[in-house]
């Protein structure tokens, strides 16, 4: 049995990120956007492998938000919505940043990001910086042929929007009673000043958003039931405890909706950062709508026998956050029989590919058991075959895009009908007979 070393800790922070986003290119987890163009800043492509990932944590989320509950219903609403909308929610008027141009080098800067407001950060440059103006963060684009201020819409800056608009269509369709959830996965779009730190912040972007709608007198209890659900989350799939923190919002941080807010932060090589936010928005968002709609948001409660406007308490979180957090958390680097392993130990649910069937040699009937074998458990996992290059390098190949588990056909396999299974972390190699592989491997990757 192979032996394992461990030997990345103490990576610098700024080589440990690099190393990351060599590998995922070099695997196909993601790519720069119109790579063959040069790229296109801070829009990036999820390759075959990336996209399965992104997909798991998802689909993760969705399990354990909607239907793993009995309490949330889920939506898709559009990305493009009436204009009213954002008027109402104030993202027209104040969902803007502060930004500085510097006049020499004229890169352009967010004021609240700089230490020193007056002189350009970039220490070759130094140049004076301009007055800060407010710089709006919404896309805008136009309905229709003509492209004037009538047809104007925009892409939306965050999914929450449309559950609110829908509030009274999933009340009225849906028989649902106080307390309940609204969940949308979806992407959405913000014209970032400085996007960058790879997939931490992109122009385009999907969320994953609930809006729980409460009496107003149980505030305080789902605030603070939602804040340690949603960090024990991302510990349940994996993510170390001493990387992960829940930091509750100062008075003077909270947005003018929200009475309270808390963030999951992860500590990435650069720097403590947010990964989901959880508000407390009180009945901001239907009051608001309600009076530019002039639709009646409210709920009327049964056992009460009295109607009033919901709380909302709203977990938000990234996905494509998420999805580097477990990329970053899950990176390692250890040495196995003298060489140096790269291997993502991702969580089994969060595995791109759950398995991997690779016959030892391609004769002696070998590659025809291995693909009777990835026929067999292709419909119930996410498999892959290779059968190009030696076992061990095949095996890294595999640990690198964090397959728990390969399978081997060798020599024993054509005799007894067993075959090797290789545990990605343990290292540990055991026979297993075919007919009870698929059994084996469900046990082991789901529980």
């Amino acid at each position: 049995m192979a032996q394992s070393k461990k030997t990345s800790k103490g990576t610098p922070s700024e080589d440990r990120m690099e190393r990351i986003v060599n590998l995922c290119k070099r695997r196909g987890l993601v790519f720069p956007s119109s790579d063959i163009y040069g790229g296109l800043s801070s829009c990036w492509d999820y390759g075959p492998i990336g996209v399965e990932l992104k997909r798991n944590v998802k689909e993760a989320w969705w399990r354990d938000m909607v239907w793993g509950r009995g309490d949330i219903l889920g939506l898709d609403c559009s990305i493009l919505m009436h204009p009213k909308v954002w008027e109402a929610s104030g993202h027209i008027d104040g969902f803007t940043d502060p930004l500085v141009d510097c006049r020499k080098c004229k890169k352009r800067y967010r004021e609240d990001h700089l230490e020193d407001t007056a002189k350009c950060p970039d220490p070759k440059c130094g140049g004076e910086l301009t007055p800060a103006r407010n710089f709006n963060l919404m896309f805008k684009t136009f309905m229709g042929p003509v492209e004037d201020t009538a047809s104007t819409v925009f892409m939306r800056p965050e999914t929450a929007q449309g559950m609110f608009v829908n509030f009274s269509n999933v009340l009225d369709t849906q028989r649902v009673k106080l307390p309940f959830g609204v969940a949308q996965v979806g992407k959405s779009f913000r014209n970032e000043i400085t996007p960058g730190n790879f997939l931490f912040r992109t122009r385009e972007f999907e969320q994953m958003e609930m809006e729980f709608f409460i009496a107003p007198e149980e505030e305080a209890q789902w605030y603070e039931y939602w804040k340690n659900e949603r960090y024990d989350w991302y510990l349940r799939n994996g993510i170390k405890k001493d990387k992960l923190r829940l930091r509750e919002h100062e008075a003077d941080e909270l947005a003018h909706y929200a009475r309270g807010c808390a963030d999951v932060e992860y500590e990435f090589p650069f720097g403590w950062s947010e990964l989901e936010g959880i508000a407390s928005r009180t009945d901001y968002d239907l009051g608001k709508h309600a009076e530019h709609s002039g639709k009646d948001l409210s709920y009327f409660d049964e056992e009460k026998k009295e109607r009033y406007r919901p709380f909302v308490i709203e977990p938000a979180a990234g996905a494509d956050r998420a999805t580097l957090a477990f990329l970053v958390d899950a990176y390692d680097e250890d040495e196995v029989d003298g060489d140096i392993r790269v291997v993502l130990r991702l969580h089994p649910r969060l595995a791109p590919v759950k398995v991997a069937i690779l016959p030892l040699l391609r004769k002696l009937g070998q590659p025809e058991k291995a693909r009777e074998i990835h026929a067999r458990l292709r419909p119930n996992m996410v498999t892959q075959y290779d059968q190009s290059g030696s076992i061990g390098r095949r095996y890294r190949r595999q640990d690198e895009i964090g397959t728990p588990f390969c399978v081997t056909v060798d020599h024993q396999s054509m005799e007894d009908g067993t075959v090797t299974l290789r545990d990605r972390d343990a290292l540990t190699q055991d026979r297993v007979h075919e007919d009870d592989l698929q059994g084996e491997l469900m046990k082991r990757l789901f529980g």
